[in-house]
């Protein structure tokens, strides 16, 4: 070769060996992985210095941003560094154009070398905080509660009740859960001869109604508090404030365009944040509450009765008005919620009627007289905020929810304001109906 890479480290490589290992290495953009050794680039060169794989302690990813330069990504761009650690501390840094190089790269690594520390010392340590909090936050009250759930139901005089109740297996360890260093898992026993239903009907409707109305009865008094799955998931103030920001950038200019629809939703932005305001005030709890209400997160037998609730990974600290509101957004709206044509959007008051029906029988024992005046109030709030967050995106370029053609988000976003009026002219019909159920 013309050139032998110049080694770094302790470990030199002959002549021979390196000629070899170098030609034959896997190449990932400038740099590239041997058998023996980790190829670097220098400042002219590609793969011109090299790292004898037994003297690296760690190599992680570093990403930096710079405006413009060779990356192409406009004003702004992110430039991604390979930062290679080895001997006694010494760091190469070595630039790449692609983000995707360095990631692959650092997957190979992975195979090729199992053990080698592939997340800087400070990052690993973010991991390791973020493993614990985790695990406190919300993943230890599940055994417990779980049991708890169990003997309500014993005290219900339910029967099958090995099948009312998810049960996570044990890890040797004990935990509910396993953390593999990223993701979490847990093992449910299997619930046998069990299905799941798509169709929302009013019969359908009404089981949902009053499963998940059971569902937040039992964790009223759940006495330790459980983290946000998902923060500010359903705070209709910090949907405003993502809209007021993409706004104020209007990125992909197209504001100009939806100015009046805008000033529509600021009109009744005040009116929509009346939850966060109340809960603020004391006058509003939030709940422990599923957060993602449909007919297939629930379990039935094989008659069609309803055995449990499951997915579980949004459960979480909210208002009341997550599960009642999000249920009814979809499962009332008569179109799908991206419908082009508006004419099409109304809001099936059957399918209100059932699930309504259903949620107060089951939930009425521990609703406050605030929350369940406000139950009409959450099946306006849930096509608001769709709109909201469906509107940013637009505005912000369509930088969020995939999209199928260029005015996508702007026909959801219409489709769903659409629907926020159809239902807000049906509130006095809503409160009558809940009235006569109390």
């Amino acid at each position: 070769m013309l050139f032998a890479p110049v080694r770094l480290g302790s470990t030199a490589l002959s002549a021979e060996v390196l000629t070899a290992d170098v030609k034959n290495c896997k190449h990932f953009g400038p740099c590239g992985v041997g058998e023996k050794a980790l190829y670097l680039n220098g400042f002219l060169f590609d793969r011109h210095y090299y790292v004898a794989l037994g003297d690296i302690r760690r190599v992680f990813k570093r990403v930096a941003m710079s405006k413009g330069g060779f990356t192409g990504n406009g004003v702004f761009g992110a430039i991604p560094y390979l930062v290679v650690e080895y001997g006694d501390g010494t760091q190469k840094q070595c630039t790449f154009k692609r983000e995707d190089n360095v990631d692959d790269l650092l997957a190979y690594l992975a195979k090729v070398c199992p053990g080698l520390p592939l997340h800087s010392v400070q990052a690993e340590q973010r991991l390791a905080r973020k493993a614990q909090e985790e695990a406190v936050r919300y993943l230890d009250v599940l055994t417990p509660e779980a049991q708890a759930a169990r003997e309500k139901l014993e005290k219900a005089h339910e029967t099958d009740i090995d099948r009312k109740v998810l049960r996570f297996l044990p890890t040797a360890e004990g935990k509910t859960y396993y953390f593999d260093g990223e993701h979490y898992w847990r093992v449910c026993v299997f619930i046998p001869e069990s299905q799941t239903l798509e169709a929302v009907t009013p019969e359908s409707s009404y089981l949902v109604g009053v499963k998940f109305g059971e569902f937040e009865a039992m964790l009223a008094d759940l006495p330790e508090k459980l983290g946000e799955t998902i923060p500010d998931f359903h705070n209709m103030e910090f949907r405003m404030k993502q809209l007021r920001e993409a706004v104020a950038q209007n990125a992909a200019g197209r504001l100009e365009k939806v100015q009046s629809l805008v000033d529509d939703i600021e009109k009744d932005a005040d009116e929509m944040c009346a939850a966060e305001r109340l809960y603020r005030e004391g006058k509003l709890p939030k709940r422990i509450c599923h957060c993602d209400t449909k007919v297939s997160n629930m379990l039935f037998d094989k008659d069609g009765h309803v055995l449990c609730v499951i997915d579980l990974d949004t459960t979480m600290p909210s208002f009341v008005f997550s599960d009642f509101g999000d249920f009814l957004r979809s499962a009332a709206n008569t179109a799908p919620e991206d419908e082009p044509d508006l004419d099409k959007i109304h809001f099936n008051m059957d399918i209100f009627r059932a699930f309504a029906k259903g949620y107060i029988e089951s939930a009425k024992s521990f609703l406050t007289p605030l929350e369940i005046e406000m139950l009409p109030y959450a099946v306006m709030l849930f096509p608001y905020m769709q709109a909201v967050r469906f509107l940013a995106d637009y505005l912000n370029g369509d930088t969020y929810y995939q999209t199928k053609y260029a005015e996508h988000n702007y026909v959801r976003t219409l489709a769903q304001y659409k629907l926020y009026q159809e239902v807000r002219k049906a509130v006095p019909e809503m409160k009558a109906y809940i009235a006569s159920l109390l």
